[in-house]
């Protein structure tokens, strides 16, 4: 398996039609802000697509990112559009990319990672922990985990 950075991958069309094929309301949305040109607007600039391959076919992907739909917040950064493939689910796909986040964050002195989710029981194997209740930017109450990156 490897790690590759959507936005500095030469395969950016064929990743994107591996994005398109999962069945996830967010990862349409994700399809289409990258489409229309509006990732870096809507998640701010520089941030990053991480996608996690298996030869040409897409195992799980996850945004790291300075705004996620926490808005406004002065919490940053965030992984979101977090979405692992059926077939490779319950095989800790989201882990590796999740290392390799982390990685980068300690590389540049980042401190903590937030993830807005309503799972329950899930980014909890991971490290994170509740922090507090939200509204998202559609006014909907939303669970925020913090990491802290030793």
């Amino acid at each position: 398996m490897e790690i590759i950075s959507y936005f500095k991958c030469d395969r950016r069309q064929h990743w994107l039609a591996e994005i398109g094929k999962s069945d996830w309301d967010a990862g349409a949305l994700l399809y289409d802000i990258i489409c229309t040109g509006t990732f870096g607007e809507m998640l701010g600039a520089g941030s990053e697509l991480l996608l996690l391959t298996d030869g040409d076919r897409l195992v799980s992907y996850c945004t790291f990112a300075e705004k996620d739909d926490i808005q406004p917040t002065t919490l940053t950064p965030w992984v979101g559009f977090v979405y692992t493939f059926p077939e490779y689910r319950g095989k800790h796909a989201f882990g590796i990319l999740l290392k390799y986040i982390e990685k980068l964050a300690r590389e540049r002195g980042i401190p903590e990672l937030h993830i807005s989710t309503n799972h329950i029981g899930l980014y909890e194997k991971y490290g994170f922990e509740f922090s507090t209740l939200l509204n998202d930017i559609h006014g909907e109450p939303s669970r925020v985990y913090v990491k802290r990156l030793k």
